[in-house]
């Protein structure tokens, strides 16, 4: 069987790109198509010989523009040609999900996001952008909003990442989907079989709907310790904001190995996670390593933390509800067993079972309809 994996842009490696990996492992053979390819970022893991860059590749600095160039991807993903293929298997939370395929080649997309800058977030992102591109978002989007309800309709079966974003996909496309959660790479994880140590971690990049602001508060005001993994836009704001707490340890790692991120994890009280997600990786691999969650009480985290048992949660987006968690959180205990038990049923090996037996039953819905 001739098989297409399509994903959005391959330029960096994070957890939309282990579900390619993932693919990958399913189908070893298939073909790679892309908006754009950074060759020295991802040739390690995808070979160029595998993959197939659409025309905005040749653009000037597309690798790092590519963002700015929303107006063509709907044109760039429509120009691939799958009339040689059996499957085409999308990997989507921007456009990659709208490629056009012939009726007997069966389409199926998992699904990380319906757009979130065209939807739920639209107003965030525009509130956060600039003068130039807010003009074209205001001309734009409402063509961009229409293409992207009308590809999703060409879908023949959609898997989405969690039941918050199903209910985003049926929202804003009327389409039903299957959940399956991402794979996350619990084997490479695992306790150091040591009690923790007497600080938190928090492990995002540096934008502002991740809310690291919120667990440096927190942790400033209550006088606990606080390592900050990771880099980004907001790194000088949220560095001004750590000094603000001169009786506090608050640390910045900036950006370091997966083995250091696994040593952290390992020997943390608790993750802090302050974002709303639609899946979060993170928090599961904290998990695996044995260390429980305190997470926002929205968005995925509530299906990778079980509150009392993993982790628990706060309810508002403020730094007086974290605080609040984290004070009971420090009254509660915890089994790292059933932790750790918990985070391998989001393993990789589960995914590629479930993600296989969901083409499988589609190929045969759909060999039954050609009949």
């Amino acid at each position: 069987m001739k098989v297409a994996i399509v994903h959005d842009w391959l330029v960096n490696y994070g957890g939309a790109e282990r579900v390619v990996e993932a693919m990958l492992s399913i189908y070893p053979d298939a073909d790679i198509f892309t908006l754009v390819y950074d060759e020295k970022k991802m040739g390690k893991i995808f070979p160029k010989e595998k993959v197939h860059p659409s025309f905005i590749q040749k653009w000037p600095m597309a690798t790092k523009l590519y963002t700015k160039f929303l107006k063509f991807m709907p044109k760039a993903f429509e120009s691939f040609d799958f009339s040689g293929y059996d499957l085409v298997l999308c990997s989507s939370s921007s456009c990659a999900k709208g490629v056009i395929t012939p009726p007997s080649v069966p389409h199926i997309a998992y699904i990380h996001t319906p757009m979130r800058y065209a939807w739920d977030q639209y107003f965030e992102y525009k509130k956060r952008s600039g003068k130039l591109t807010r003009f074209f978002m205001d001309k734009w989007m409402s063509e961009i909003r229409l293409w992207d309800f009308v590809s999703s309709q060409r879908i023949d079966s959609i898997a989405a990442n969690s039941s918050y974003i199903s209910r985003r996909i049926e929202k804003y496309w009327n389409r039903k989907s299957t959940v399956i959660f991402p794979p996350v790479d619990t084997d490479r994880l695992s306790p150091n079989g040591k009690d923790s140590e007497d600080f938190y971690v928090v492990f995002s990049r540096f934008v502002p709907y991740k809310r690291i602001d919120l667990a440096i508060k927190a942790c400033g005001e209550l006088n606990r310790k606080l390592v900050v993994i990771g880099s980004g836009s907001q790194e000088k704001e949220l560095k001004e904001l750590a000094a603000e707490y001169k009786g506090t340890e608050i640390t910045f790692t900036g950006r370091i190995s997966d083995e250091e991120v696994k040593d952290y994890l390992q020997r943390c009280r608790a993750l802090l996670f302050c974002a709303e997600e639609d899946f979060g990786i993170i928090p599961v691999e904290a998990q695996a390593c044995g260390r429980p969650v305190i997470a926002f009480k929205k968005g995925g985290a509530l299906e990778t933390v079980v509150e009392g048992k993993t982790g628990t949660f706060f309810s508002e987006q403020t730094s007086e509800s974290l605080k609040s968690a984290i004070e009971r959180f420090e009254r509660m205990t915890f089994d790292t067993e059933k932790i750790v038990e918990h985070a391998k049923t989001f393993s990789t090996s589960r995914f590629c079972v479930q993600l296989k037996q969901f083409i499988d039953e589609t190929l045969a819905k759909q060999g039954q309809k050609r009949q």
